[in-house]
């Protein structure tokens, strides 16, 4: 049997000191999963985070209990509270059962999630889940729920009950009988339908063996047929082949008569064409034409190879010409450029006069000067400038190195002005601060004064005394009048008369147990018809002469119903295909933002992956800042370098000038300036490279920046789809959701409203028909009931015994009348003592409301004083800055006048170092523009010379020279060439009329040859024909044999034709068989067969189960409820000390005939009435009489757990019935020692009470329960 061995909390939060209510609560989440009352989700059940100062706290509840199987089994659930930005989150991290593998011994640990748990656990202990959360393991904030509202009470017991699960098992046990039901009539009428089925196929199969049997005659017929006709098409073949050869032979003929008739045209052509009919041989006049061909060639060729002779010299006479012209084009341009290049070089030697005089850079030898000499003047012309421009940069640098000193005394004083100032703003904000304080701390003050000026202290103690006098009056009052004894005295003789009263009761059922034998007869045969009247209504019997117009009422207002519920309905349903399709489309934009935000995010990892591989998104920033601090670094890098090599540069030109050191002004002899020199080169050589590499570097780095920071628009429109985007429309979906939840649950419940409906309305239109077989029974029924008031004026009674019925309604009227004179009088007693505890109670409350005032009083005057301290403190305060202040004020006036001192110094020496380095640089610029048209000029000679274009001018004219000479020698060639092929062309022409007049005799000969040769083949054929005979014997043959054939075939087609008829038949018959109608019909009309036949049986066993679970919950139902009250009766007599209710019982009510829906009600029994309980009794008897409902329901439903958890039961219960109860539970200890299966566990704070049932002989363990300061 099921009972609870250890358990161990860590973690979980308490309300007080003892934790006692921690107890119950993890006995109850540990069984059942659920948690305690305002439990917040869980948020105030584990240890807030905040109190133990952090972030995360966890907690853990093990419980060891054992199974109902007698099984070690331990339950660990563990939970977690997380403080997080903005609210707490509570988690359930890990449930788990452990228990000993019987074989090996090991420990065996089985994970569970939160729901198999909750499943697990109370099938372990063997009783319901609603068992263990309702009567086993019941909080104190929930222990009166046997007195809640009606809904609660039908829920809590439904659940202990498990009606719910019985009534949807009759219910689908219903719903299967009526698909059943239809399935056999869908059965019957499969099964008619497999009959024709079969017989069809029987009919099938005839006609297929009759049909092949007409098929095998007709088919030795058309055998015989078919060898006739291939006798005669052998004959017919044969003639047409005679015949076909005759055609052939004589169109041969005709063809080879045509062919030679134009070849003789063709040769008397040809004879008149012939200049001269040669009488050589034919061998002869070939030969000749071979040697003709030759000789033709031979020209031919020869004139070929003239004319492309002609053809070269002639391009080549082109391309010189061409040549030529370009050569003399060149040749100007080349001439113009010699001409310039001249001006240039006069040009250039007249700029060097003039700058040579001008800026005194020496002597000039005579012009023109030479490429070298113009060269070395230009070199001396620009270094000159150098110098120039290193003094002026030079001259800057100093100016600004004097600059900034200046400036630096100036910003000096302002910035010690501007902190003085600074200070003395400081001291004013304070002292507005100080000042803001004082106004409100006088106003506080003054508003503290006027609440104690309002309050009379004097009063308040002369009251305070009067009211403790008339409290101590009262109570000896109440205590002198000694309500408890006479209240008792009265229960107990209100008692003694009820029971006198239920004697006289039972002495009169038994005087009318014999007349009700007498009508018995009479009155069953009415019974029967009203039985049979309510039968047809249904458990409803209204006033027999309004039945039609009840009926016509129901009916039309359900029809009413029916159709407001189903436009309901549909209107629900559209809203639902709303919701919907909305769902989708924020599905698919879901979707389509998760795709744009795995874009982005592989589009910018790719990018930032390529500057560095280990990189992913959530570190772009990270990466970005680093970049910029990179290029930030390398930029200054290559700034401090840069300074460097500037500062370096002018001590080499200082050095040489002025034979110094350029830092302290040492004279240098010359080995020391040389030496000094070199370092300086050497230094400039390694920072050049140095700010090389650090330019490339920095160069990198920046570029590496720019790409990263380009990103950042995509970066942000990342972070924004997805911390703002998809959030937003994941809400919106979670309450798009939330919303169809909602109408699909007004959808079904409309929908199940509306099947209701139907139902109901169903069922009054088939009460329509039997209403005039009601009418008919009434009219029995007032017959019948004529015959029975008969009976009873003719029934006489019994008088044996002492007493008559009369006597003894005589004293029962009598103690009615006693008990209810002793039921006012204790009535009576208990307004009064209620009345004078109302008094006591009011005097006390208006106490300690006096006490409150006082209090306040006190604390107004204490704030007084407090705000007078703070005041002082304040004033205080306010001097010593104010003297802070004046002193501020007046060193402000000497830093002032420092500051607008280098102010004005500054702004001279800018000016006069502006104006020198101007002077300076106009002189540079002065000089610059000369030095640039100098280069300018310069630049232009050299490429001149640079190009060699003199040269080219020479060349080109002796080139076009000999290209002259080269064209006239062209030109005569080309005129011999021309003579000499209008010579080939004469003799060719000869030639070829000799040719011609050969070939024309060869063809004639060969002409008269061919015709002779076809005379020849036409004779051949005449013969040929003349053999084999003439064509219109052979076609007169061939024309009756066709003939047979024909009738013959026709025969044949019609067999053939009466055949495929059979044939298509028996086809057409096999293929209807084939069709899934007909595919194994005989063993489906038998499967149909039984299948209906078994499915009729288990339709009725179906029917038979109904009934009897019917009647067996019905039964369990009333037995159980019995037993309940039962032992709720007697715990009450025994526990309860009041006379007020004589007992109280559980009241269960069918909500309709023949259901096993229940709605249940506490009732109290007070003398003959019986009273509903909610709403009119104390606290401790609620308290009292939830204890004992779940006490009676421990003990009829906890057969395999015999746990009770009783927390404070002692709540609102005065000392009598604490020790009543107390009492109570040591004779049911006691009852129960001997069971193995019961388990008390008793939490109190009331030590008396723990002491009552505390008894060695019953209590096994005695705890003391505190909580530790960790």
């Amino acid at each position: 049997m099921s009972t609870v061995d250890k358990m161990l909390i860590k973690g979980i939060r308490s309300f007080d000191p003892e934790n006692k209510n921690t107890i119950i609560e993890c006995l109850k989440l540990s069984c059942t999963g659920e948690l305690p009352p305002n439990a917040r989700s869980g948020h105030s059940f584990v240890h807030d985070p905040k109190v133990a100062g952090e972030t995360e706290t966890k907690g853990q509840i093990k419980l060891r209990f054992k199974t109902a199987a007698g099984k070690d089994v331990v339950c660990i659930r563990s939970f977690q509270l997380t403080q997080k930005a903005s609210k707490m989150e509570y988690k359930a991290i890990e449930s788990v059962l452990q228990t000993i593998n019987p074989h090996t011994g090991e420990k065996v640990c089985l994970s569970y999630r939160c729901a198999d748990m909750d499943r697990e656990i109370p099938a372990l202990m063997g009783v319901s889940k609603a068992i263990l959360e309702n009567v086993i393991f019941v909080h104190q904030d929930e222990a009166n729920w046997p007195l809640q509202d009606p809904s609660t009470l039908k829920k809590k017991f439904d659940d202990i009950f498990s009606a719910t699960r019985y009534t949807k098992a009759l219910e689908v046990i219903k719903k299967l009988h009526k698909e059943q039901a239809q399935e056999i009539k869908t059965y019957k009428l499969k099964l008619e339908n497999l009959q024709t089925l079969k017989d069809a196929a029987y009919k099938l199969r005839e006609g297929i063996s009759q049909d092949q049997e007409k098929t095998e005659v007709l088919q030795g017929q058309l055998q015989d047929l078919e060898r006739n006709i291939q006798t005669m098409d052998a004959k017919i073949q044969h003639n047409e082949a005679t015949l076909k050869d005759l055609r052939k032979l004589e169109k041969q003929k005709m063809s080879k008569t045509d062919v030679r008739s134009t070849l003789y045209k063709v040769k008397e052509e040809q004879h008149a064409n012939l200049a001269e009919e040669n009488e050589d041989t034919d061998e002869e006049l070939k030969e000749w034409k071979t040697k003709f061909d030759e000789r033709i060639a031979m020209l031919e060729s020869k004139s070929s190879k003239l004319e492309r002779e002609k053809d070269d010299l002639a391009a080549r006479s082109s391309l010189l010409n061409i040549a030529i012209k370009e050569s003399i084009k060149e040749i100007s341009k080349l001439q113009t450029e010699a001409e310039a290049h001249v001006s240039l070089k006069n040009e250039r030697d007249s700029l060097i006069q003039k700058l040579f005089a001008r800026h005194n850079l020496g002597s000039l030898p005579s012009t023109p000067f030479s490429n070298e000499v113009a060269m070395n003047f230009s070199n001396r012309i620009k270094s000159r400038f150098m110098d120039l421009e290193k003094d002026l940069e030079e001259k800057k640098k100093s100016n600004e190195l004097k600059l900034k000193v200046a400036w630096d005394r100036f910003m000096n004083a302002n910035d010690r002005w501007k902190d003085t100032e600074a200070q003395k703003q400081a001291k004013v904000e304070i002292k507005k601060g100080i000042l803001k304080r004082i106004e409100e701390k006088e106003r506080e003050r003054d508003s503290y004064e006027l609440h104690v000026s309002n309050m009379n202290l004097a009063h308040i103690d002369e009251r305070d005394k009067s009211m403790q006098n008339e409290i101590e009056r009262k109570t000896n009052q109440l205590a002198g009048r000694e309500f408890e004894s006479n209240i008792l005295q009265k229960q107990n003789e209100l008692f003694t008369v009820e029971q006198k009263i239920k004697a006289l009761s039972r002495e009169k059922d038994i005087l009318d147990a014999d007349s009700e034998d007498r009508v018995l007869l009479s009155f069953k045969k009415m019974d029967e018809i009203r039985d049979r009247v309510k039968g047809v209504l249904k458990g409803r019997l209204p006033p027999d002469k309004d039945l039609k117009n009840e009926i016509g009422q129901a009916l039309r207002a359900l029809g009413m119903e029916f159709d407001d519920l189903n436009s309901k309905s549909r209107e629900s349903e559209k809203e639902v295909n709303m919701l919907q399709m909305k769902i989708q489309e924020v599905n698919n934009n879901l979707t389509k933002l998760h795709k744009d935000m795995d874009s982005r995010k592989r589009f910018i990892e790719s990018r930032v992956q390529s500057l560095d591989p280990q990189a992913i998104i959530d570190s772009y920033l990270q990466v970005l800042d680093l970049a910029k601090e990179k290029r930030d670094m390398q930029k200054s890098k290559y700034n401090i370098a840069d300074g460097m090599r500037q500062m370096f540069d002018p001590f080499e030109r200082v050095a040489r000038a002025h034979h110094i050191c350029p830092c302290c002004e040492r004279p240098f002899s010359a080995e020391e300036e040389d030496d000094f020199v070199k370092k300086q080169r050497v230094k400039a050589t390694s920072s050049a490279e140095h700010i090389k590499v650090l330019a490339v570097e920095s160069s990198h780095a920046d570029s590496s920046f720019q790409q990263l920071d380009k990103l950042r628009v995509v970066y942000e429109e990342y972070a924004k789809i997805g911390n703002e985007t998809i959030p937003l429309a994941e809400k919106k979906l979670i309450e798009l959701n939330e919303e169809l939840d909602q109408k699909s649950m007004a959808l079904d419940d409309v929908l199940g409203v509306l099947a209701q409906i139907k139902a109901d309305k169903d069922s009054v239109e088939a009460l329509v028909p039997p209403v005039e077989n009601v009418d008919r029974l009434y009219q029995e029924i007032q017959a019948l009931q004529k015959q029975v008031d008969d009976l009873e004026y003719k029934l006489d009674f019994r008088g044996q015994g002492v007493k008559s019925k009369e006597e003894i309604q005589l004293e029962l009227n009598t103690l009615q009348s006693t008990k209810d004179s002793l039921h006012n009088d204790l009535e009576k007693l208990r307004d009064e003592r209620r009345d004078m505890e109302n008094d006591l109670s009011n005097i006390r409350l208006r106490w300690h409301r006096l006490r409150e005032d006082k209090v306040e009083a006190a604390k107004q005057l204490s704030n007084v004083k407090m705000a007078e301290d703070e005041l002082d403190r304040l004033s205080e305060e306010k001097s010593q800055v104010d003297l802070d202040e004046k002193h501020l004020a007046e060193a402000l006036g000497p830093l002032s006048n420092e500051k607008e001192k280098w102010l004005g110094d500054y702004n001279d020496l800018k000016g006069k170092l502006n104006s020198d380095y101007e002077e300076q640089a106009e002189v540079r610029r002065n000089y610059q523009q000369g030095v640039e048209t100098l280069l300018g000029l310069t630049s232009k000679i050299k490429e001149y010379y640079d190009s060699r274009k003199g040269d080219r001018l020479k060349e080109l004219q002796e080139k076009q020279t000999l290209s002259e000479s080269e064209l006239g020698s062209c030109e005569i060639r080309k005129q011999e060439i021309v003579a000499e092929l209008d010579r080939s062309k004469e003799l060719i022409q000869k030639q070829v009329e000799v040719k011609r007049n050969i070939e024309d005799n060869l063809k004639y000969r060969k002409t008269r040859d061919e015709i002779d040769e076809l005379t020849r083949e036409i004779e051949s054929l005449e013969e040929k024909m003349m053999k084999i005979g003439g064509v219109s014997t052979i076609e007169a043959d061939l024309v009756k044999l066709t003939q047979e054939r024909e009738r013959l075939l026709s025969e044949l087609n019609r067999c053939k034709g009466t055949m495929s008829v059979y044939q298509s038949n028996v086809s057409k018959n096999k293929v209807d068989l084939k069709q899934a109608q007909y595919k194994d019909i005989d063993k489906r009309y038998y499967d149909q067969l039984i299948q209906l036949k078994t499915t009729e049986m288990a339709n009725k066993d179906l029917d038979r189960y109904y009934n009897a679970l019917d009647k067996a919950l019905m039964r369990f139902h009333t037995m159980k409820m019995e037993e309940i009250n039962k032992i709720i009766r007697e715990l009450w007599q025994q526990t309860y000390r009041g006379q007020d209710i004589d007992y109280i019982f559980i009241h269960s009510d069918s909500e309709g005939a023949g259901t096993r829906s229940y709605s249940y009600r506490v009732l109290m029994q007070t003398g003959n009435a019986e009273l509903e309980m909610r709403g009119r009794c104390s606290a401790g008897q609620k308290v009292l009489a939830s204890l004992i409902i779940r006490l009676a329901l421990a003990e009829t439903f906890c057969l395999n757990c015999g746990i009770l958890a009783l927390d404070e039961p002692t709540t609102n219960l005065d000392g009598p019935n604490a020790e009543s109860l107390a009492a109570a539970l040591l004779r049911i200890m006691e009852d129960r020692k001997g069971q193995e299966n019961f388990q008390l566990i008793v939490i109190t704070h009331d030590e008396r009470f723990a002491q009552l049932i505390g008894q060695r002989q019953h209590a096994e363990r005695y705890y003391r329960v505190t909580k530790d300061d960790q």
